[in-house]
């Protein structure tokens, strides 16, 4: 598991194919603006990151597709650890555009060629 503040998509591709083999599951705290990624489960990178500091409420969990990079699909927004009724997020995708558009632009910063 490692928290980044920069990887290639050569290198998101490697975790991919040691893992999912198409797909790396990570964990964006929004308010952060910190990605964790290569464990086997979302709610392993949600934890970790609460106790490294962050909020529950700031946690998200999504996939990255690195052959998909700079296309829509390149970030999928569905996680189990999405589940939140108090925020208003009844499914594992996430809901609000907002949010989404928040972790579009870490995800953007964090990605690059």
């Amino acid at each position: 598991m490692n928290k980044v503040t920069s990887i290639s998509v050569e290198d998101l591709r490697s975790v991919a194919e040691r893992t999912y083999s198409d797909f790396v599951k990570a964990v964006v705290d929004t308010r952060r603006g910190i990605v964790v990624l290569d464990a086997d489960l979302h709610a392993d990178e949600e934890q970790f990151l609460l106790e490294d500091g962050s909020a529950q409420d700031d946690l998200w969990g999504i996939n990255l597709y690195p052959d998909k990079f700079r296309s829509e699909s390149f970030v999928e927004f569905k996680s189990l650890i999405n589940i939140r009724p108090w925020q208003q997020n009844r499914s594992q995708s996430v809901q609000d555009p907002q949010t989404r558009n928040e972790i579009l632009s870490i995800i953007s910063e964090v990605v690059h060629e």
